[in-house]
C-alpha cells in the first residue's frame, strides 16, 4: 500500500502498524509523537493502529535545547 510518511510517498506492506513505522523510521520512542491523518495518536494505541492506503503519517520529535526563553523546544519531522 502507498501512504504519505512525513510528506513523502512511501510503499509499505499491508497491515503495517504505527509501532512498525516508529521502529523503522523513528529515533526510538522517547520524545516521539505520531499523527495519523492530522490527529495525534496516543502511544498506547500505536501497536493497534494499522495503516491503510492513502493514510498520511507524521513522525515528530521534540528536540530540547536552545537559548530562547520563549521556545524551550522545537518540533522536527523525521
Amino acid at each position: 500500500m502507498r501512504v504519505r510518511l512525513n510528506g513523502s510517498s512511501t510503499e509499505l506492506d499491508d497491515g503495517t502498524t504505527l509501532t512498525a513505522i516508529v521502529q523503522r523510521y523513528g529515533r526510538g520512542e522517547r520524545g516521539i509523537a505520531v499523527a495519523l491523518n492530522g490527529e495525534v495518536v496516543a502511544r498506547s494505541r500505536w501497536n493497534d493502529v494499522e495503516l491503510t492506503e492513502g493514510d498520511r503519517v507524521e513522525v515528530l520529535g521534540a528536540i530540547g535545547g536552545g537559548q530562547r526563553e520563549r521556545e524551550p523546544w522545537t518540533i522536527h519531522s523525521y
